[in-house]
């Protein structure tokens, strides 16, 4: 998503402004719902499992397609009218903004930083089945000024000739933030409480109240929270919590009968023997992504090496469900995989995947699979490779790419996952999620 570069003493000038109630200065938990859990707000029962999984394959083709490219609206000069429904991000979160606090579901996105939710007056905005959220009725919201340091650190568009951020009529500050898919939100930046039920509360958090606004995450959801490394981005405005953040998904079975848990500061360290790191490298050129180097990967006992490295070659992704990898890359190692497991098996044709087995629960020789980090392997079992379309069916939850790189959230399954960004490293420690984060 959307990204632009912040000096690093902005970063601190700007946290150097927060503060948070006593009840969170050691970190704190919250539920992270996936979007076709019977707990979230998008669940359509009539939906089959195989319905499911291929509209999972198509969000993460969609952002594989966003990650890496401009967005800025500067280069068109025109703002897109049509409605566009993106519905890409895999995890939802319930956030409570104002006071009196006033719940909202949220989408939990790890490729953008702006906080923000639609506010009454909109009036373009998509539909959603809960009030709006009213400035006016909260005690505790203020306008930013458009000459605050906050202001500043916003991107920089220009949208029909109208450059952003500027100046409203009372000299507030007027944002636009877009995606590289073209959606946007255009609004008021403002200060408000922003909690998290008794676990949490942040006064004086930075959040966009978007009264024009073209991201139509279906009806059930009132806005974005952004967990990127910029300096607006939840992560970065937790104060004295810390810039650290984790989670530990379930077997896809199982995540949509339970949540698991999003947690933050020092409930956010992992732990043990078992724990691997490999370095969060810093990209100028999208810096709220979180991107890691990968070397290779290990199918048997053939290792196929990736050629570019160092620079940051693969986005670690939460919200998207498969991992998306460069063609050529990704040909030799579905190879490797079609010939561990033998030509014997059955293979079938899905338009979302490229390599399907049925009778999938009789196939035993399913090959060792080991990604490559720098300074991190991960060894991979079944349910990280392959993805179940139906009782018999499974296909290779890895699909080839001619864009940006990304490693899905299939292949963190069973994982703790640890993003600190003071410490620019990414963690993970092998653990049953079903037992460890309930």
């Amino acid at each position: 998503m959307h990204a632009h570069l912040h000096s690093f003493a902005l970063i601190i000038l700007l946290l150097s402004t927060f503060s948070v109630n006593s009840n969170a200065t050691k970190g704190f938990s919250i539920d992270l719902v996936h979007r076709d859990s019977p707990l979230s707000p998008f669940y359509n029962s009539s939906m089959t499992h195989s319905e499911r999984v291929q509209n999972a394959a198509l969000r993460s083709m969609s952002r594989a397609n966003r990650f890496g490219q401009s967005s800025s609206m500067a280069e068109t000069s025109e703002l897109v009218e049509t409605d566009i429904i993106p519905n890409d991000a895999d995890y939802l979160m319930k956030i409570s903004v104002g006071t009196p606090p006033v719940e909202r579901w949220a989408v939990a996105d790890t490729g953008s930083d702006l906080i923000w939710f639609q506010c009454s007056p909109c009036p373009r905005c998509y539909p959603q089945k809960a009030k709006l959220f009213d400035p006016k009725s909260s005690s505790t919201y203020k306008s930013l000024s458009c000459r605050s340091n906050q202001c500043k650190s916003l991107p920089n568009d220009t949208v029909k000739g109208q450059s952003y951020p500027n100046c409203g009529t009372s000299n507030e500050c007027m944002y636009f933030y877009s995606y590289d898919d073209r959606s946007y939100t255009i609004g008021e930046l403002g200060i408000e409480t922003l909690s998290f039920g008794q676990a949490a509360s942040f006064p004086k958090r930075v959040f966009g109240c978007g009264h024009k606004n073209n991201l139509a995450f279906y009806q059930n959801t009132e806005g974005v929270v952004g967990l990127g490394q910029g300096p607006l981005s939840l992560v970065s405005q937790m104060g004295n919590v810390g810039r650290k953040f984790s989670y530990c998904l379930a077997p896809i079975s199982q995540q949509q009968t339970t949540s698991t848990k999003l947690r933050f500061g020092e409930e956010a360290t992992i732990s043990g023997n078992e724990v691997v790191s490999t370095p969060l490298i810093p990209r100028s050129d999208s810096p709220t992504y979180y991107y890691l180097n990968l070397e290779g990967i290990t199918v048997g006992q053939q290792t196929v090496p990736l050629t570019s490295q160092g620079n940051g070659n693969i986005v670690i992704d939460s919200g998207s469900t498969l991992t998306m990898l460069p063609t050529r890359f990704y040909k030799r190692v579905e190879a490797l995989v079609r010939y561990a497991i033998g030509a014997d098996q059955l293979i079938v044709e899905n338009s979302y995947s490229k390599l399907c087995y049925t009778n999938a629960n009789s196939i035993r020789n399913v090959p060792t699979f080991v990604v490559h980090f720098t300074g991190a392997n991960l060894s991979l079992n079944r349910q990280n490779i392959f993805s179940f379309i139906s009782e018999d069916v499974m296909c290779l939850a890895m699909l080839p790419t001619d864009g940006e790189s990304s490693y899905g959230n299939v292949a963190h399954i069973d994982f703790e996952v640890e993003y600190d960004l003071d410490q620019k490293k990414a963690s993970f420690a092998p653990v049953d999620c079903t037992k460890q984060y309930q």
